[in-house]
């Protein structure tokens, strides 16, 4: 079970994954409460492990500036998290190693998501970023064989429910691991530690013979 865990503004945070054990970590360059400077996110990531993920977050941002800032911040990856055509989703999928496309749930272009090249499809609720639920039936419309990351209001108590309806490739969560009353990005130690437990707890166990194998990251390093 992939367990990305996003809107990281701070070292501490950084950190604080990868001693809980995460994948990897979303940088949020759209406008957010949560928005962080490339030369922030880039002061950070040199500071984490190299097996660590990094993932720049964009949001309907020219795919010129997704490679540019991507490939000066020293991040492994894009999402892209807006209404990108499939021209600009491959565009940035030939620079960058790797690629996710999210798409709101129950969207009609799941049906041709195969066309944006992206190695990854994340499926989200209705506000990209919004932290809420939805119907996680929709997830069924994603065509088979796709990788997808589920993300969408998962908290440490609803996690394990999710994995076990959709059966994803991976979880991405943001304000779900955030502290109660603090700042926007500023986690949770406990939160993020329960998260992570319960969304690997929940998963099946793995065979190399399924098409949701874990993706090997050293092919695009």
């Amino acid at each position: 079970m992939f367990v990305k865990i996003c809107g990281i503004t701070s070292e501490e945070d950084g950190l604080l994954a990868v001693a809980m054990d995460a994948d990897a970590v979303g940088f949020i360059f759209a406008p957010s409460t949560r928005q962080i400077a490339p030369v922030v996110a880039r002061d950070i990531a040199k500071r984490l492990p190299s097996e660590l993920i990094t993932v720049g977050v964009f949001r309907d941002e020219a795919p010129e500036r997704v490679v540019s800032v991507v490939t000066s911040a020293g991040l492994r990856a894009a999402q892209l998290h807006g209404h990108e055509t499939v021209e600009a989703t491959r565009y940035v999928a030939e620079r960058v190693p790797l690629v996710i496309k999210g798409f709101p749930a129950g969207s009609p272009d799941l049906a041709r998501v195969e066309d944006y090249g992206a190695e990854v499809v994340l499926i989200d609720g209705a506000t990209p970023g919004g932290g809420q639920t939805f119907d996680w039936s929709l997830a069924d419309e994603v065509p088979a064989g796709q990788k997808v990351l589920l993300a969408g209001g998962l908290h440490p108590d609803n996690v394990a429910a999710a994995v076990e309806r959709v059966r994803p490739w991976g979880v991405d969560v943001a304000t779900g691991v955030e502290r109660d009353g603090g700042s926007p990005g500023r986690k949770d130690p406990r939160k993020v530690r329960l998260f992570v437990a319960h969304a690997r707890a929940a998963a099946p166990p793995w065979s190399p013979d399924v098409d949701d194998a874990p993706y090997d990251w050293t092919e695009d390093t």
